[in-house]
């Protein structure tokens, strides 16, 4: 009979310490690349190995063997878009690893089980936008990264910074992301059955709440861009989205209506809110609320800080009229000031003087 690599601790904020649940594995990194390959294609040897290594340990062997060849295909390729390829996949990937793990092993668990199918869901929307949009040709590149290389201009520089950041910090932060699961994995372990009770359920139905806002935002942005494109194309607008939008909407260029005028990036908004809320469902089950765990999260919310700083940057030199929807609208939260209410009134009655005017 296998020993599970997994601690029982005595208390619940025990689940969540660094120091028992995960360090006292990291010597299973030097053994389990020699067992994998003694295991060879036996099923059975291969299921003994995957039990027998801690869950967790298993997954960031997985994740650095990622971050090899994310930075090999891209120094090859000259392509840096190799993490974001795998963004919408990886997440899910580890927290199905999780819930497969802890039923090969006898743990049943309705909360990481729930947490599997959540991430599925999300990756599966994020996947199919990202699909649609060209993402996953070949040869496609994620144009912030061409400009930060071209700010750097060194390339030895740029090859650490692709080492680093893009590969290893990324994959790992896409790992990080699931840890609360692990930590449910062990409270899971050291309890013995679960009762999925009501906060339970009101965890997870926030979070299916959240990807189900995302995907009404991906979509009202793709719309409005498939419209533009139409209406550069043939320069009228076809029936199709006549009732939505008009000349001055599409010659703007980008989103104001819908939800992107609560917030300029409301993809984003619920994209975190998921993660966090997740980390908070492993926060209240084990009822301690800072965690080794939320370095994930917190990461993850500096990642969209950061890029979508730069991505609006593009914009506002790409569209004249950008500035004046930050102006206007908030960048992740809606402004509900008397304030940001008049501007937003300003701001019609311009739109409308404009019109007036193109219409004498």
């Amino acid at each position: 009979m296998i020993t599970l690599p997994l601690p029982r601790v005595e208390s619940l904020a025990d689940c969540t310490s660094f120091r028992f649940t995960v360090l006292p594995y990291f010597s299973q990194l030097e053994w389990l690349a020699p067992s994998l390959r003694e295991a060879g294609r036996d099923l059975n040897s291969l299921k003994a190995v995957y039990l027998a290594t801690n869950p967790f340990i298993s997954a960031l062997a997985f994740g650095a063997c990622l971050a090899a060849l994310f930075f090999v295909a891209a120094e090859i390729n000259r392509n840096y878009s190799q993490v974001d390829r795998f963004w919408s996949i990886l997440p899910a990937v580890y927290n199905v690893h999780f819930a497969t793990w802890a039923r090969l092993a006898g743990i049943r668990t309705q909360t990481v089980d729930t947490i599997a199918v959540i991430s599925v869901l999300w990756s599966a929307r994020l996947t199919f936008n990202y699909w649609r949009k060209g993402g996953y040709k070949i040869g496609s590149e994620d144009y912030r990264w061409e400009i930060v290389r071209a700010k750097v201009n060194n390339n030895f520089v740029f090859m650490i910074f692709n080492l680093t950041f893009i590969a290893a910090a990324q994959s790992l932060l896409l790992l990080l992301i699931t840890a609360p699961t692990y930590v449910l994995l062990v409270v899971a372990h050291t309890q013995g059955p679960e009762s999925f009770g009501l906060p339970d359920l009101v965890f997870s139905r926030a979070a299916f709440f959240f990807i189900i806002i995302e995907f009404f935002a991906d979509q009202q942005q793709w719309n409005f861009h498939q419209a533009k494109f139409e209406y550069q194309n043939h320069a009228r607008i076809s029936d199709k989205y006549k009732d939505k939008y008009t000349s001055e909407d599409l010659e703007r260029g980008f989103v104001v209506s819908g939800l992107w005028s609560l917030s300029r990036h409301p993809n984003f908004v619920v994209e975190q809110a998921v993660w966090v809320t997740l980390y908070l469902w492993s926060c209240y089950r084990t009822e301690t609320y800072l965690q080794w765990t939320g370095l994930g999260v917190v990461g993850y919310l500096l990642i969209f800080q950061g890029s979508t700083r730069l991505t609006e940057s593009i914009s506002a030199a790409k569209y004249p009229e950008y500035r004046e929807y930050q102006a206007r609208v908030g960048r992740f939260i809606p402004r509900w000031s008397v304030k940001s209410n008049q501007t937003k009134r300003g701001g019609k009655k311009a739109e409308k003087a404009i019109k007036d005017k193109k219409s004498k």
